[in-house]
């Protein structure tokens, strides 16, 4: 009998240890679908790329001396690899911080979505492996579901320039997913000295844009608390532990899953909205939520 239960709690033990990684990309998702509402109050009090550079080098600042010691221990002799990364994750902001400005927040939260599916054909493309049509299915019905969560009667199939940006932001959140994957695949660094050369990354490009739009004065830095109250919020769970997440995800899992779990991000944001904003939630918006949680779920319970 004795055996029997130590069987049973080591079993349990591992059943619950399986899902550790998804549980956490879906902790990143319900911050994500937070983040908007913290996001704009914050620029109610700084310009978008002050507030991107704040943002990312506060991050950066943070991780120092973890990066450091990895440094001095050895442990990151390929750290060459997070600079690609780090790129891609700073076009990936410009484009949707420009497109954003430019299309309708409904049009932007769809077109965001088609991450999800890209991405299953990107690790075709980068990863060389062949097309998942499990993923593929539950991505289309993931995607299928944000489309009816964000229907207002206006999501149009005429593109303007900013959906462009946003479809491209899209492409390129793929292809970060994929090329993390390719990249440290074998290399020699750790999850949080590529979180900290990303993070160092776009804030310094944040900062280059912003001193290249305006003549940069220190008293232009917002002094007001409730600003940093939010910038600390977004920068310690929707900036360091979201992308420490995803790095450390997608060395484990397929980075199809990875997006697919991430991409439950609109569902938290409606809910959010919801539950704190008042906002009212439709028929069809909760059908949306469930056909995009089914999918998470099924991902999730599937072993990659």
């Amino acid at each position: 009998m004795m055996t029997l239960a130590c069987r049973s709690a080591a079993w349990c033990r591992g059943k619950l240890r399986l899902p550790l990684t998804e549980m956490l990309l879906l902790l990143v998702a319900i911050f994500w679908g937070s983040s908007y509402g913290v996001t704009k109050s914050a620029l109610l009090f700084s310009s978008v790329f002050m507030f991107m550079a704040i943002r990312f080098l506060l991050t950066f600042a943070l991780l120092i001396v973890p990066l450091v010691r990895d440094f001095r221990a050895n442990r990151n002799a390929d750290w060459h690899v997070a600079i690609p990364s780090g790129g891609i994750l700073f076009a990936i902001f410009c484009c949707e911080i420009v497109g954003i400005s430019e299309t309708t927040a409904t049009n932007a939260a769809f077109l965001i979505s088609l991450s999800v599916i890209l991405t299953a054909f990107m690790e075709v493309v980068v990863n060389r492996k062949p097309l998942d049509s499990y993923y593929l299915l539950l991505s289309v019905f993931s995607v299928t579901g944000v489309y009816l969560l964000t229907y207002s009667g206006q999501l149009t199939l005429t593109l303007n320039h900013g959906d462009w940006l946003i479809l491209a932001a899209a492409l390129l959140r793929a292809l970060m997913v994929t090329m993390t994957k390719q990249l440290t695949l074998g290399k020699q660094i750790t999850t949080l000295s590529l979180t900290a050369i990303q993070s160092m990354i776009v804030g310094l490009g944040a900062f280059v844009l912003l001193i290249m739009q305006t003549e940069f004065n220190l008293s232009d830095i917002p002094a007001d608390l409730s600003f940093w109250w939010m910038t600390l919020y977004l920068v310690a769970c929707c900036t360091l532990f979201a992308f420490f997440v995803q790095n450390y995800a997608v060395r484990k899992i397929s980075p199809t899953k990875v997006s697919l779990l991430m991409g439950s991000e609109p569902v938290f944001g409606a809910l959010f909205a919801y539950l704190w904003l008042d906002e009212a939630m439709t028929l069809l918006q909760f059908t949306g939520a469930v056909a995009i949680l089914c999918s998470v779920y099924l991902a999730s319970v599937r072993s990659a």
